[in-house]
C-alpha cells in the first residue's frame, strides 16, 4: 500500500513540474526597453496642454496609430550672422529614423519633410502649428509637438484621415552645446521619441 501511495505521490509531483514548466515556457517575457513596452508605458504619462490634442466637442479624436521612433536628428554648421571673427552655431537639418509598431517590428521610416512613410501608399508630410504648439523636453532632449498634415501634401493610406500627429517622450536629439568650429562640421545626435497619429471623430 505504501509502495502504491510512494508511485502515485512521485506521478503526481512531476506532473505538477511539467505544468509548471509549460507555464513558465509560455509566459510572455517583455523587454522594459523594447518599442512594445515603451509605447504601452507612454499611454498612462501626463500631457502638457500646449501639445495637447484640441477637444474637438462633441466627438473628441480617434487614435490612428502609434510608433517609436529611433534615429537621429541631422544638424549642419551655421555661420552667426555679423559675428567676427567669425562663429558658428548648429542649425538643424532634417531627423532619420526608423520607426515600430507596438509588436516590436520595424515598419517604415521618418526622415525629412518631415516624412512618416511605411509603404509608398502610406505615407504623410507634416508642419507646424502657427503660432507653433510645443513644450520642452528638458536636458538634452527635443522639444514636444503638436503637427498638422502639411497644406498641399495629402496624407495617404493609413494616414488618409490623420488631422494631429504629436512627437512626445522624447530622449536625446539636441543639438550639442559645443558650437561647430568650421562651416562644414555636421553632426548625427541619437533620439528617440513616441509619435502618435489621430483623426477627428
Amino acid at each position: 500500500m505504501k509502495k502504491i501511495s510512494f508511485r502515485s505521490g512521485l506521478f503526481v509531483s512531476v506532473l505538477c513540474s511539467v505544468i509548471l514548466f509549460a507555464c513558465k515556457k509560455n509566459e510572455k517575457v517583455t523587454d522594459p526597453n523594447s518599442p512594445e513596452a515603451i509605447i504601452a508605458a507612454s499611454e498612462s504619462m501626463a500631457i502638457p496642454g500646449s501639445v495637447e490634442l484640441p477637444a474637438n466637442a462633441p466627438n473628441g479624436n480617434e487614435r490612428v496609430v502609434t510608433f517609436y521612433a529611433v534615429g537621429v536628428q541631422k544638424y549642419k554648421a551655421q555661420e552667426i550672422a555679423g559675428s567676427s571673427p567669425v562663429a558658428y552655431q548648429w542649425a538643424f537639418v532634417a531627423p532619420q529614423a526608423d520607426l515600430y509598431d507596438a509588436t516590436n517590428k520595424k515598419v517604415g521610416t521618418h526622415s525629412a519633410g518631415p516624412d512618416w512613410q511605411l509603404s509608398p501608399t502610406d505615407s504623410m508630410f507634416g508642419q507646424a502649428f502657427t503660432p507653433a504648439r510645443t513644450a520642452t523636453g528638458g536636458d538634452n532632449n527635443i522639444d514636444w509637438l503638436l503637427l498638422m498634415p502639411k497644406q498641399g501634401k495629402t496624407p495617404t493610406g493609413i494616414f488618409a484621415d490623420v488631422s494631429y500627429v504629436q512627437r512626445l517622450f522624447t530622449k536625446g536629439g539636441k543639438a550639442p552645446a559645443t558650437p561647430p568650429t568650421s562651416a562644414t562640421d555636421v553632426i548625427d545626435v541619437g533620439y528617440t521619441a513616441i509619435y502618435r497619429f489621430s483623426k477627428q471623430k
